[in-house]
């Protein structure tokens, strides 16, 4: 029996985990849940699967929680009670939203755990930090993002990945593929928020609209195979595939290349790195390859969507600028999704965010978290300043 346990289990990640361990109730056992401040779908999880731990980050609410959740389940509450619960399982599934997630990667790696990883943010904000977590004896981090899930296994179905060309992302278009920049300088947060295949939480949905997410994609897939394969930035390539069945590509120095296909469904992923070495018995996104007619590739609008080419400078650049591009985007998504920004806004807030870095190195987390601070300040300033409406 694989124990699990689930930070930002409330959320997208978190609910489908669920799901695909109700699935196998024989193969994993929930001993830990742990949301932000989402108390009343945390208690009936709790209800339902009685894990021995629960977590609330807002401390506030703890009360509620002890009163609604099963006799005898441990109920830890703060802005530490994720990573507490971090590292008490096999695996824990990082779900949580944004650079928030970071404490719960470092946790579950320096424990030694599996992470299966939804939470790209502390990834790509904190990479050599997070590297150095994962040389932790014991630890293995297998992620969850569909592109990365699938180009872990494009390696691990090629005798180990060796002789590595080019990695090759793709990505949906979002809602607004085939639009020109003119044609976005209207774009409501409801048009941003209808994504044409995946259903996403708010924020990940506008990034998948801007191609931010493709970008941000980018820099986590070098964190996560330059090292064991030799792969820069100019080996890592996006093309968008609005189909969303090949969810990622890996080609070889001989010319072959290896993909991995099924239909959009996150409990794949989520079902791969938890059974990970081995795979669930449970079918999710299978093709039914009589009725699927096409496949169509193209090349993502740079000029459309600026954000894509923002991703790769601050992954060239290094050091703190991915730290110093996520922090600035959390501020410009949020401020859209508020109403106080233009969708097209939000790449120019990144830029200019970025044109203001003055580099340092992610040495340590206090400079991680010191470049994240001064960048969420920034771009708040220039968003108050400069874009409100």
């Amino acid at each position: 029996m694989t124990t699990i346990s689930i930070a930002g289990s409330t959320g997208s990640i978190g609910t489908q985990t669920l799901e695909v361990v109700a699935a196998e109730p024989d193969r994993f056992e929930v001993v830990a849940l742990g949301a932000g401040s989402s108390v009343d779908a945390l208690i009936e999880q709790a209800i339902a699967v009685r894990p021995q731990v629960v977590a609330i980050a807002d401390a506030s609410r703890a009360a509620e929680v002890e009163a609604g959740v099963p006799a005898g389940t441990e109920v830890v509450a703060g802005p530490d009670a994720l990573a507490a619960i971090s590292g008490v399982a096999d695996v824990c599934v990082n779900g949580v939203v944004g650079f928030a997630g970071l404490p719960v990667t470092l946790g579950a790696l320096q424990a030694g755990k599996r992470l299966a990883l939804a939470n790209k943010e502390s990834l790509i904000a904190a990479g050599p930090v997070v590297r150095d977590a994962r040389r932790t004896p014991g630890a293995d981090l297998v992620p969850v993002d569909s592109e990365h899930c699938a180009v872990h296994m494009c390696l691990r179905g090629s005798d180990g990945g060796r002789r590595v060309h080019e990695i090759v992302l793709t990505a949906s278009g979002g809602p607004f593929r085939g639009r020109s920049r003119a044609d976005l300088a209207e774009v409501t947060v409801d048009d941003a928020l209808d994504h044409p295949t995946w259903s996403m939480g708010p924020k990940i949905t506008v990034d998948s609209s801007t191609l931010m997410n493709k970008g941000l994609e980018v820099i986590e897939a070098h964190e996560l195979f330059a090292e064991d394969y030799g792969v820069g930035f100019d080996d890592i390539d996006v093309v968008v595939h609005p189909q969303s069945i090949i969810h990622s590509m890996v080609t070889y120095s001989d010319g072959a290349t290896i993909a991995q296909l099924s239909m959009p469904d996150m409990r794949l992923p989520i079902g791969y790195a938890l059974a990970h070495p081995d795979r669930i018995a449970t079918p999710f996104g299978p093709i039914d390859w009589r009725s699927l007619a096409r496949l169509d590739f193209e090349a993502p609008d740079r000029e459309a969507f600026p954000c894509l080419d923002l991703a790769y400078r601050a992954g060239r650049a290094g050091g703190l600028a991915p730290a110093t591009l996520n922090a600035a985007n959390e501020v410009a998504v949020e401020a859209f999704l508020a109403g106080r920004i233009r969708w097209i806004d939000i790449p120019d807030v990144l830029s200019a965010v970025l044109d203001r870095h003055d580099g340092g190195t992610a040495s340590t987390l206090d400079d991680v978290l010191g470049a994240d601070a001064d960048a969420r300040r920034l771009a708040t300033h220039l968003v108050e300043e400069r874009f409100t409406r």
